[in-house]
């Protein structure tokens, strides 16, 4: 392990341990300095650091959760699944069908993690007048709706739509199948 490398697990044991930093030798306030070498050694190489990356810093509880809706601003979507069974939730403004579907573990993939690039999120409205109260899907949605398996008239992407007053008591149903390409759906054969 080089110099600079031992300093700076050094300094990281500092900080998860909270001992004082001192700029002349680290952890010097710990450990005496004649073992300060071989320890300084064995701590760096068998503990585990916490990790420092910013993109980890929420908490894996709070992954695909929804706020719950304000008092008297809950809207009610209900999902018909694949084997017919309604599931019927109240939803805030602003929530998207797929992060519903997926928060109240329902079979929704989305794959693409809902930027509108794959068709596995794709769900039927039942009610026609329903779908007419909808923004019209843009040319990207429309794109991967070409893709979906079983699209109807009333057929939209999942991660697309967001409640609002106006689809409150909306009703979808999954499709029975999805199609999902992955690169090795054209591999040559």
């Amino acid at each position: 392990m080089s110099v600079a490398a031992s300093r700076c697990a050094a300094r990281l044991i500092q900080r998860s341990l909270r001992l004082p930093l001192s700029t002349s030798s680290p952890l010097s306030s710990a450990i005496p300095q004649s073992s300060y070498q071989s320890t300084r050694l064995s701590i760096a190489s068998t503990t585990r650091l916490p990790s420092t990356r910013p993109f980890s810093s929420s908490s894996s509880l709070l992954h695909g959760h929804l706020d719950p809706p304000k008092p008297g601003e809950e809207r009610k979507v209900t999902f018909v699944d694949k084997e017919g069974d309604e599931h019927t939730f109240e939803v805030a403004d602003g929530d998207n069908l797929l992060d519903i579907a997926q928060a109240n573990d329902l079979e929704m993939e989305g794959a693409c993690g809902g930027s509108c690039a794959c068709s596995t999120c794709h769900v039927i409205v039942s009610d026609p007048d329903m779908f007419d109260k909808m923004e019209e899907p843009d040319d990207d949605e429309n794109d991967m709706l070409d893709l979906a398996f079983g699209l109807t008239e009333t057929s939209r992407l999942g991660c697309q739509v967001k409640m609002s007053k106006e689809l409150d008591g909306l009703v979808v149903k999954l499709p029975t199948m999805t199609r999902n390409l992955q690169a090795s759906d054209f591999a040559k054969r």
